[in-house]
């Protein structure tokens, strides 16, 4: 039983969690009340939860299960399978269809037209209205003349010039070019570099760098470090005067504030919650063995009180009048519907083979119609005849009848 448990795993399971050093005698006094009130609270509620779970499980076992493997069963056969069909049987061939169709009248009104348009019309016209003339053309005039007239031109024009700037273009081309050059610079090239070295850059230097740069060492320098000396040392006081205040505030707030809360929190609300959290777990297990003693009580009673004489009953009464009844009431009432199914059938079928007769009949008698040969009786042999040798007793001979006569 699970009440039987060593005691390592008693003290194991039902011991409170580890304790902080420094716990007053009031924890100890308190600890016992507490957790008989925690108790008394929590038994009612695990024997709830462990009633709402046996009932959940056994909804789940008997209801739930069934009825979900009833609906995957109804989804399978009435939605599945009839759309898993439709779709196979349906749908794919005729989206097949309307795709091919579709393809069909888009080539029949987008690609087959243009395409005989250009394969037939097009190609043919320029191939035979434009390009073949336009060839030969090129080929029988144009380069026949393209070469004379280029012969022409490099034996009468390029070569009379080439000799002219040759022999006296070039050298005079020379003694020009130096001259202009010449020209070039002394009036637009040596006025400029001389005002920008002999005016512009002595008046700049002197007149305006030399004076800005005495001004900034002599003047804005010292100027510079004795106001930044200055903020310095106001920044310095003002930052001491705020490291006080804040040094001062914080004691204030750490002695007012944070250490009445923390003695607070560590010397009573810690010991508390943790005393509660304690004795709601060992409650919840004493309460979880209540409970499933309480549920081992009942099991024990139903079946002692209920499932004993149901079973006594079943066994003693409901089975033996059973086997009397399939004995004696319903292998003999089957039997006998059998045979009486086997008579009927064999009426039936034999009133509908009359039926069949009399209809045949009725109509050989108004329409007329090759009469139906009727079975004859096999001819019984005589005793003996020429023909064969076997002798049959008790039986008149038959007439002897030469074997060439009967052919």
């Amino acid at each position: 039983m699970e009440f039987e448990k060593s005691p390592q795993a008693r003290g194991k399971h039902q011991a409170p969690a580890h304790y902080e050093p420094g716990e007053g005698c009031l924890t100890t006094v308190i600890r016992i009340p507490v957790r008989i009130v925690v108790l008394l609270v929590v038994l009612p509620v695990r024997m709830i939860w462990d009633l709402l779970v046996v009932c959940a499980r056994a909804v789940h076992r008997a209801l739930l299960r069934p009825l979900g493997r009833a609906l995957g069963w109804l989804g399978r056969v009435l939605v599945v399978t009839p759309l898993v069909w439709l779709f196979e049987k349906v749908l794919t061939p005729l989206a097949l269809a309307v795709t091919w169709l579709a393809v069909f009248i888009g080539k029949a009104l987008f690609v087959w037209p243009w395409v005989a348009l250009w394969q037939y019309v097009v190609v043919p016209v320029v191939t035979y209205g434009l390009v073949v003339p336009v060839v030969w053309i090129y080929r029988q005039l144009l380069t026949p003349l393209g070469h004379g007239l280029a012969w022409l031109a490099r034996n009468l024009l390029v070569a009379p010039v080439s000799w002219i700037y040759r022999r006296l273009l070039t050298p005079a081309g020379h003694g020009i070019a130096a001259v202009l050059a010449w020209l070039g610079k002394a009036l637009f090239v040596w006025p400029w570099v001389a005002l920008w070295q002999y005016v512009v850059v002595p008046v700049v230097t002197y007149g305006l760098v030399v004076p800005v740069v005495w001004i900034y060492r002599q003047l804005l320098t010292p100027l510079g470090h004795g106001l930044a000396w200055l903020l310095s040392a106001v920044g310095h006081g003002i930052a001491a005067v705020c490291r006080g205040v804040w040094a001062a505030a914080a004691w204030l707030v750490m002695t007012l504030l944070v250490t009445p809360v923390v003695w607070v929190y560590r010397h009573v609300l810690a010991p508390v919650g943790r005393e509660i959290a304690a004795a709601a777990g060992v409650a919840w297990r004493i309460a979880g063995y209540i409970s499933r003693a309480v549920g081992r009580a009942l099991k024990w009673l139903g079946r002692n009180l209920v499932g004993r004489p149901v079973r006594w009953f079943y066994q003693g009464v409901c089975t033996p009048v059973g086997h009397f009844v399939r004995d004696g009431v319903w292998r003999p009432a089957r039997k006998a519907a059998v045979e009486t199914g086997r008579a009927a059938r064999a009426a039936l079928r034999s009133a509908g083979e009359t039926v069949r007769q009399a209809r045949q009949d009725a109509w050989r008698a108004l329409v007329g119609g090759p009469r139906e040969p009727r079975p004859v009786e096999p001819a019984v042999p005589r005793a003996r005849t020429l023909g064969s040798t076997t002798t049959v007793p008790a039986v008149a001979a038959e007439p002897e009848i030469s074997l060439h006569k009967r052919g």
